[in-house]
């Protein structure tokens, strides 16, 4: 696999599992960010996620650890560690190893979704994860819609950013979803690690005229570069998310969430099978879009049309703050900062 230019250990907030997955008493293997993890669940419900080896001798905590009240286990000698990773208690000593620490991570469970953040300097979190409801104002919940529909696709060799690049590509759903929808956009904020793109859909008839339709839209807010919520309205009532987590230097797993709104006084059964199918329908349009991704080639500087310039430099100039190196990872700004020293 090709090493891609843009870093694939940006600094945000990032899915590495859902919610239900991590039961009580769960220990849950994971690998993020070329770093081996586990999360487990304490028997308040707590939730942890840190690195996987015990600072002892080495042992995998995910490979017969255990949750014992609120700390997890080792199995090698049962050194037992705190949620803040802290080593308090070895069982055949009377004092624990104060000096020694796994590393752990800020945690975040929302919309089902467990989020950690991560950063190479271990700075503190500068911004929150969105919410595919609060974060939209109004008084909608989880409970206003039907069950989340979910698509789940590990290990697939493409970057967080080329899925948030096309929040701004008004021009690909004509030629990858095979739809009349022309974006025409009404916000671009970029000025915050949270960023908002809204755009109103028109549509384009068969003489290639468009159709002003100025009663739908979507709203999308971008929690940096891992996480993607938005809001469709005018149209059938939905919300999703995208979830993009670098797994090593050339793979990220991928999860889309869809909500579909309840449509109260039709039938409950046909109106859950309808809501059913087009939430499908959202995620195999995401399909399409992934099975793009996964094939590209970071293109810098692109090659824009006119129109397209606007969106796509202010989500990149947007984007290079996630980024270790602070230059976003562009292959010619890396190589002539390398040369200053």
């Amino acid at each position: 696999m090709a090493k891609p230019p843009l870093s694939m250990k940006p600094t945000g907030w990032f899915q590495v599992a859902w919610s239900d997955e991590i039961a009580m008493g769960d220990v849950h293997k994971m690998k993020y960010f070329d770093q081996e993890m586990v999360a487990w669940r304490a028997e308040s419900g707590q939730l942890t996620v840190m690195n996987a080896y015990c600072e002892h001798l080495g042992a995998h905590l995910g490979y017969g650890g255990k949750v014992v009240g609120e700390v997890l286990q080792c199995p090698f000698h049962g050194w037992q560690w705190s949620q803040e990773g802290r080593n308090v208690c070895i069982p055949y000593q009377d004092r624990p190893n104060r000096g020694r620490r796994v590393r752990t991570y800020p945690v975040v469970e929302r919309n089902e979704s467990v989020y950690i953040w991560h950063d190479v300097d271990r700075r503190e979190p500068f911004f929150d994860p969105p919410d595919v409801f609060a974060s939209f104002g109004g008084d909608s919940s989880a409970w206003d819609y039907y069950p989340q529909q979910r698509l789940f696709e590990p290990n697939l060799e493409l970057h967080p950013q080329y899925v948030l690049e096309n929040g701004v590509d008004f021009a690909h759903f004509k030629y990858v979803h095979n739809t009349p929808i022309v974006p025409v956009f009404t916000r671009h904020d970029f000025d915050e690690p949270v960023s908002f793109v809204d755009f109103t859909i028109t549509f384009e008839g068969d003489d290639g005229q468009r159709i002003e339709d100025v009663n739908s839209g979507v709203e999308a807010i971008n929690g940096g570069l891992g996480i993607a919520v938005t809001k469709s309205w005018g149209m059938v009532d939905n919300r999703t998310i995208s979830a993009i987590t670098p797994v090593d230097e050339s793979t990220s797993d991928v999860r889309f969430m869809v909500y579909i709104g309840r449509t109260p006084g039709k039938d409950p059964a046909r109106a859950e099978a309808k809501a059913t199918e087009f939430g499908r329908e959202v995620i195999r349009q995401f399909e399409q879009d992934v099975e793009i991704w996964q094939h590209q080639r970071y293109s810098d500087p692109p090659a824009l049309a006119t129109d397209e310039f606007k969106g796509f430099t202010a989500i990149r100039k947007w984007a290079k703050q996630f980024y270790p190196d602070g230059i976003g990872g562009s292959a010619a700004e890396v190589y002539a900062a390398t040369q200053k020293g």
